[in-house]
């Protein structure tokens, strides 16, 4: 397992997050990833119980994501994971293009736990599609919306500009090849 620490983007400053990190196990079958915010909880925007359902627009609210790219390759998918349990999943064939649902075999199942201190939610995908390859290229982020309206934009790295997650800078980490049965 790996722990990663995102980092909130200068022109996007939170109020109440101090921290996120994002702890990422590769599993014979899948991924499992767990999202840990220290925050001021009752500060923080968390969308309804929806259920396990498909939704888009998850990221206008408080969202955490991940992106996988096969290494040297330039397809990628998108998977997003809503505090509502709700979840969601694109391909596409480069930066920003050909944008179509993926197909996941099983829906993720999404779970949280949380404090006045901190939030968490753990997403595991299983099984993890063959097409996302054994070596992958991973960026990880998270968007939170404040009760005041504040969004602050979390990644791993951030290119210059606007927040972009879908930019080369955040793929900043190699999740390994799918351990051996």
């Amino acid at each position: 397992m790996e722990t990663y620490s995102l980092v909130c983007h200068p022109d996007t400053p939170a109020n109440t997050v101090t921290e996120i990190e994002v702890s990422v196990e590769r599993t014979i079958s899948g991924l499992w990833l767990r999202f840990h915010a220290e925050l001021v909880l009752e500060r923080v925007v968390l969308p309804s119980p929806a259920g396990a359902t498909r939704a888009d627009g998850l990221w206008t609210t408080t969202c955490f994501e991940a992106f996988l790219r096969p290494d040297g390759g330039s397809r990628y998918m998108e998977l997003n994971f809503s505090p509502s349990s709700q979840w969601a999943a694109y391909d596409f064939t480069g930066y920003r293009e050909g944008m179509a649902p993926a197909e996941l075999q099983t829906a993720p199942t999404i779970g949280e736990d949380a404090s006045d201190g901190h939030f968490a939610l753990e997403a595991d995908i299983v099984p993890l599609p063959a097409r996302v390859g054994s070596k992958v290229q991973l960026a990880l982020s998270a968007v939170i919306e404040e009760t005041d309206g504040t969004k602050s934009y979390w990644a791993l790295a951030h290119p210059p500009g606007k927040p972009d997650f879908h930019a080369e800078a955040c793929f900043a980490a190699t999740l390994a090849a799918t351990p051996a049965a």
